[in-house]
């Protein structure tokens, strides 16, 4: 093989060097390096990169990559009892079947003049999504659910023209960098603190920290530890009494048993649409979505997509498209409110093909059995020596902390020992609520049978000997 035919890669695009000194002298370049000539050559790397050598045979690749692959474990394998945002949900075939379908799979934008349905079937997505929330408006949806949250804020701080959002402190850590960075522009993030024994937000600490620069009062609900905020209407009024937007992050499949935000006072509504249906993948499969009253105030600060129904220029007919497309980054581009790129789309309609296939009598149905599971595996572990779940006064829904500190152990060779049984246990919280001690996330979901539940306790019951 010549050098130069060394140099082209199967899988690295224009490697070949013919293609290559094409493109240099199409740009006037010299070289490819004239391309980095802003970047100081202080932070140069001036060696080659420690990787292994490049495999060029395809059947060469497809081995090594599914020989990674094969170290994995996943729900498959395994009884998982992880959720702390990224749950394990049963997925009816019939989501995977739908969002296969090529002119929804390959559609990236979709335009009125390239569009087989998909416009459609994300209007159903948020109409549907709209009923459950009360809401009138809902987007296509964003990135994931800590995209939406942030978009949420920074909506409300438009609105108000204010500068400070306040949150729980029983967020989840990474959600709260990713939104801190997300609205840094325009927003600071004040953390108001919760009351120890049941979960719930200080009202005193609200009331202390709220001020004339209080864009927005921010609550999920169910909370990232799992349990309710029951005090979501007084909190919700304490923000108006402010001038500021209430703003709540909800689970989505909890809304067959719990009200929706609008009924205790939510002005925008957000959150993540993984449970509708849609796989773990490995920490993917999240979109996020954002819901609001059709009052021009709301509705002209959503940098994302919403679609709509209207008549074209034909009589009788009607079409869907765009509503206020020239909010978006879409028309003005770098004038936008926030730049939109890439959606996800497709999720949207998977988790409206869901909700079309539950109804509304089947999200009742599994709200329900969801606090049932949660109910019996909290009173099982509360019989086991030295573990007691906290917040056990407050409602939860879906997960909630358990608490290792009587055992002796710590939650990490507690969920080695599950493991080793083929048991995925909760999220360590110990590193990121200290005051929590040697805790634990749990999640369980409609997937998890009475045996499944019963075989964690048993095995925490031993790994706590």
């Amino acid at each position: 093989m010549s050098p130069k035919k060394a140099l082209v890669y199967p899988y690295i695009p224009n490697s070949n060097p013919v293609a290559r000194e094409e493109m240099l002298k199409a740009t006037g370049a010299k070289s490819v390096d004239d391309f980095y000539a802003d970047i100081p050559d202080s932070i140069r790397l001036k060696r080659k990169m420690n990787l292994p050598e490049p495999l060029l045979a395809e059947a060469a690749l497809v081995r090594h990559v599914e020989g990674l692959l094969s170290k994995n474990k996943s729900s498959r394998e395994v009884v998982s009892f992880l959720g702390a945002g990224c749950a394990q949900h049963h997925v009816p075939a019939v989501c995977d079947e739908i969002n296969s379908r090529s002119e929804f799979l390959t559609a990236y934008a979709g335009e009125p003049y390239e569009d087989h349905g998909r416009f459609q079937a994300l209007f159903e997505y948020e109409s549907m999504m709209g009923e459950m929330l009360n809401m009138d408006v809902v987007n296509v949806p964003v990135y994931d659910g800590f995209q939406a949250m942030g978009t949420a804020l920074r909506m409300a701080g438009r609105i108000t023209g204010r500068t400070v959002a306040l949150v729980p402190a029983t967020i989840m850590p990474d959600k709260l960098l990713k939104v801190h960075d997300y609205v840094k522009p325009d927003l600071q993030v004040g953390l108001v603190p919760f009351d120890p024994s049941t979960g719930l937000m200080d009202l005193k600490a609200l009331r202390k920290q709220i001020n004339a620069q209080t864009a927005a009062v921010f609550i999920e609900n169910p909370s990232y530890l799992g349990f309710l905020e029951t005090q979501a209407e007084e909190i919700g009024r304490i923000a108006h009494q402010n001038g500021a937007i209430f703003v709540v992050g909800v689970d989505p499949i909890s809304l067959g048993v719990i009200n929706p935000p609008v009924e205790y006072g939510g002005d925008i509504v957000c959150g993540d649409i993984q449970p509708l249906g849609i796989h773990m993948n490995f920490g993917g499969g999240h979109a996020g979505f954002i819901a609001s009253r059709d009052e021009e105030k709301f509705v002209m600060e959503f940098p994302s997509r919403l679609f709509g129904v209207a008549t074209t220029c034909v009589e009788g007919e009607y079409g869907f498209g765009d509503v206020a497309y020239e909010r978006t980054s879409f028309a003005v581009r770098e004038e936008g409110k926030e730049w939109v790129g890439t959606a996800a789309a497709l999720w949207g309609i998977t988790a409206g093909v869901y909700m079309a296939l539950m109804g509304p009598q089947g999200m009742v149905e599994i709200g329900q059995g969801i606090m049932q599971r949660v109910r019996y595996t909290v009173k099982k572990l509360n019989q086991v020596s030295g573990v007691k779940t906290h917040f056990a006064n407050t409602p939860h829904f879906k997960e909630f902390v358990v608490n290792f500190d009587k055992t002796g152990k710590t939650v990490q060779q507690i969920n080695q020992l599950l493991h080793e049984k083929g048991i995925f246990g909760g999220n360590d919280l110990s590193a990121d609520f200290p005051s929590l001690g040697q805790s634990a996330l749990y999640c369980v979901t409609e997937v998890h049978t009475q045996a499944d539940i019963d075989t964690l306790v048993n095995a925490i019951q031993e790994a706590v000997k």
